[in-house]
């Protein structure tokens, strides 16, 4: 399968999809954190007409998480040009597509998420509250709920990094898109969904 993992540069959810033998590649505007020749450098939206199966997309969140809803009012322009590429991912000519955030104002601006998962869901042992928009995709199933409810990221301290380690994909969550997305089995209940 070919899996496009749009604005992403740590190459988590990607590697997680080439390990079980898909042609996924990372797509960001900046160099893969890791290096890796399946890393394209560019504006995504140059690439979503490749043929791919599956995109699962990671658009900033700066100017479209509550958590910055006191900012909001300062950046109007900045928060409609977010939502406009949202959209404009959403309603890419892929048959697959997951679009990740944060709550954001992509549920009142566009549309609600189709889910919501926690990184606890899927053996990571904290809270960060994780919206999916989905089409053609299944919800996804939690794969290894385990204790401990810690708000690592919300009290991350202010520094350069921040943004960056903020926004990885947790590990757990990775595997379970791969896993669950990246298998035939889904790939034909979906579609036999589809035709209901």
């Amino acid at each position: 399968m070919k899996v496009l993992v749009a604005c992403e540069f740590s190459g988590v959810v990607r590697d997680a999809f080439r390990r079980r033998g898909h042609d996924a590649w990372s797509c960001d505007l900046i160099d893969s954190e890791i290096p890796s020749e399946f890393h394209i450098k560019d504006s995504v939206l140059h690439h979503t007409n490749k043929g791919w199966d599956l995109m699962i997309a990671h658009p900033p969140c700066t100017y479209l998480a509550v958590s910055g809803a006191r900012w909001f009012k300062d950046r109007i322009i900045e928060q409609s040009q977010a939502l406009d590429f949202v959209d404009i991912l959403m309603k890419q000519n892929i048959p697959r597509i997951c679009i990740e955030n944060p709550i954001s104002v992509i549920s009142t601006k566009i549309r609600k998420p189709d889910q919501i998962i926690q990184p606890w869901q899927f053996g990571h042992g904290e809270t960060k509250a994780t919206c999916l928009w989905l089409k053609n995709l299944p919800l996804l199933k939690p794969s290894c709920i385990v204790e401990g409810r810690e708000a690592r990221i919300h009290h991350m301290p202010p520094g350069k990094t921040r943004g960056m380690d903020r926004s990885r994909t947790y590990p757990g969550i990775a595997e379970a898109m791969a896993e669950q997305w990246g298998s035939p089995i889904t790939l034909i209940r979906t579609a036999k969904e589809s035709k209901t």
